[in-house]
């Protein structure tokens, strides 16, 4: 029994490189790489990296392709290729992370979140506070506005539109709107606001339509591609038993999509809480606490750290506003996970 349970073993392995052979090539090929670029006296990390990985694709093509085949070859340097992509892809990402969690730790501190900008020239003092309760209070307002609107646009779209010419017609419209650049939205919230309540009218209120008018499309785009992917056979089996359409929604066809729906929105939030230039533009820009969004400027952590990185004084608030609004962005991830995984429709329900 041992020496079939060998054979069949060697049958299974044997024509294949170790586990541990590409990294023993990539060593040697970077190895290699370091050691003529430093008699060409070109030797830097960038450009031995570079070729490295150039050098450890031909290298590891040979050998793959003298051990394994041709096929089994041209298979492991694609999915090298292609996992030398992601890490590339992911490596602004991390750096950006790196940079801005370095930088900003320096003013992460209690002052910098009990204090505001008003009556602040001390460049080691002052906080993002006041900054802090705009973006809360003009993403919750725009998320109320555009949230409704852009869930039932989707329930139109999917379980009452069709195909036909109105159908057609909104997802045209969602469709250039999603592409609209940012700072159009501030003029319109701007425009709108000033022609009801006068010329120069700075406040939350008309930042929040801003930044709704940019998730609105977002909103019905990621909630109209969740809501179809709800099967017919759950509606239709609601219908056979003489739930009316409506019901048929409520109950079945939107807790099957909560948590799609839920990233959705979530996605929404994040694409617009840190926009910049609509806020400047219809919320403006303040130095204290403003709980008002219909009277006054409203600053927001976009906006302050924009005011802060203009001074080279400023720059270490600039950077912790920059990372308290990445862990804001994270904390509303987790939230949408954990709301997402709670309502989601569970196995054997």
């Amino acid at each position: 029994m041992s020496t079939t349970t060998a054979t069949q073993h060697n049958l299974l392995t044997s024509g294949q490189l170790p586990v541990y052979a590409p990294w023993v090539v990539l060593a040697g090929s970077v190895a290699a790489t370091a050691g003529v670029l430093a008699l060409l006296d070109r030797l830097s990390l960038g450009l031995t990296v570079a070729l490295g990985v150039l050098v450890f694709f031909v290298a590891i093509m040979i050998l793959s392709a003298s051990v394994e085949g041709m096929r089994r070859a041209k298979d492991r340097v694609a999915r090298y290729v292609v996992t030398s992509f992601f890490v590339i892809a992911l490596l602004p990402l991390v750096s950006l992370v790196i940079a801005t969690v370095g930088n900003g730790l320096s003013r992460f501190d209690a002052t910098f979140f009990s204090m505001s900008l008003f009556r602040i020239t001390d460049p080691a003092s002052g906080g993002v506070v006041h900054a802090v309760w705009g973006t809360l209070i003009i993403t919750g307002i725009a998320s109320l506005i555009s949230v409704p609107i852009g869930l039932f646009t989707a329930i139109y779209l999917v379980e009452y539109a069709g195909r036909g010419r109105l159908a057609a017609a909104i997802r045209f419209f969602v469709d250039v709107m999603t592409g609209i650049p940012s700072i159009v939205a501030g003029l319109f919230a701007y425009t709108v606001f000033s022609t009801f309540m006068g010329p120069g009218t700075y406040s939350g209120m008309s930042g929040a339509v801003a930044l709704a008018i940019l998730m609105i499309p977002t909103v019905v785009r990621s909630a109209e591609e969740m809501l179809r992917l709800v099967p017919s056979e759950l509606r239709e089996a609601s219908y056979a038993l003489g739930v009316p359409k409506w019901r048929t929604i409520i109950s079945v066809v939107l807790p099957t999509s909560i948590a799609g729906l839920v990233t959705g929105v979530i996605l929404a939030i994040a694409r617009v809480i840190g926009e910049t230039a609509p806020l400047l533009i219809a919320a403006g820009t303040a130095v204290r606490v403003n709980l008002n969004p219909m009277q006054g400027s409203m600053a927001t952590i976009p906006t302050f750290v924009y005011s802060q990185a203009r001074e080279v004084d400023w720059v270490d608030r600039a950077w912790a506003g920059a990372l308290t609004l990445i862990i804001i962005v994270m904390a509303l991830n987790a939230v949408g996970r954990l709301i997402a995984w709670k309502f989601a429709p569970k196995a054997g329900r």
